[in-house]
């Protein structure tokens, strides 16, 4: 038996959101001649997303579903000839569903009309000019306990050991195959790493550098001014930005000259708006 909690709520809501396109909708399952449609079925695919089995295939998805849909249907229409549509409790929640998935309908219209291609593209131009020019450095690092082992690691390198071998072999530091710690910033790095790598030239090694986690012997392999991102690189960061500071610009504009109080005592007080 399927966790009905809310059915009856869950049920009613269907019936009023897809009540001004059943004519329209494909019929996909009956209950007493009461019509499932396929309207029913998108939304109820949507509720129950993150509850359905991730490796089952589309069919056993959908069908799951429909009968999720037919018990739905079954235990509301038992819920309703027990009059419970006339209790405080299932009229307060029907209050709370009702505004929630007002809420929601609003929100997902102001996400579709905020994230236009030409305002993602907008954001983006805008990010991009306020990007200062900034040096990157591509570096390798050997991670040792004492400054002795730094020294012996740098003489077997200048004696025509290769940087990456002898990383491999005696580096402590398990994240970084060979050493290799990529392109980074100097602010990526604590002050006296950073400090000894954005110092040096390309293919320079580096003497003992000594820091919190232990000391370093690096080895600056390219620099290059840092490039902002393409844009298809962080569409999806942009749109959640754009959609999320519309959604929040509204909530603020409706909150603007509303009476609030917060008058439960147990919960956390508001700061004061600031004027």
């Amino acid at each position: 038996m399927k966790n009905y909690t809310g059915a009856l709520v869950a049920s009613i809501l269907l019936s009023i959101l897809c009540a001004t396109s059943q004519s329209e909708a494909k019929t996909v399952a009956k209950v007493n001649n009461t019509e499932i449609t396929d309207d029913d079925l998108a939304i109820a695919s949507e509720d129950l997303a993150a509850g359905l089995p991730a490796d089952a295939d589309d069919a056993d998805k959908r069908t799951y579903i429909i009968d999720y849909l037919i018990d739905l249907k079954l235990v509301a229409l038992k819920a309703e000839a027990d009059k419970l549509t006339d209790t405080a409790d299932f009229k307060r929640h029907m209050d709370y569903y009702k505004e929630k998935v007002l809420m929601e309908t609003l929100f997902t219209k102001i996400a579709k009309d905020a994230s236009t291609d030409d305002a993602l593209h907008k954001v983006y131009d805008e990010a991009a000019k306020t990007q200062k020019p900034e040096v990157e450095i591509k570096a390798r690092h050997i991670l040792v306990t004492t400054k002795e082992e730094a020294e012996a690691a740098i003489k077997r390198i200048k004696a025509g050991e290769d940087f990456a071998k002898v990383a491999d072999e005696i580096s402590k530091d398990p994240g970084s195959k060979g050493g290799d710690l990529g392109w980074f910033t100097k602010d990526k790095m604590v002050p006296e790493f950073a400090n000894a790598a954005f110092s040096m030239k390309t293919g320079e090694i580096s003497q003992p550098v000594q820091s919190q986690f232990g000391w370093h012997v690096i080895k600056v392999e390219d620099q290059r001014n840092k490039v902002f991102p393409a844009f298809d690189q962080i569409k999806d960061q942009i749109s959640r930005y754009v959609i999320q500071k519309a959604q929040a610009d509204l909530i603020t504009k409706l909150r603007e000259g509303v009476s609030i109080e917060h008058l439960d005592t147990a919960a956390k007080p508001q700061p004061a708006p600031k004027q």
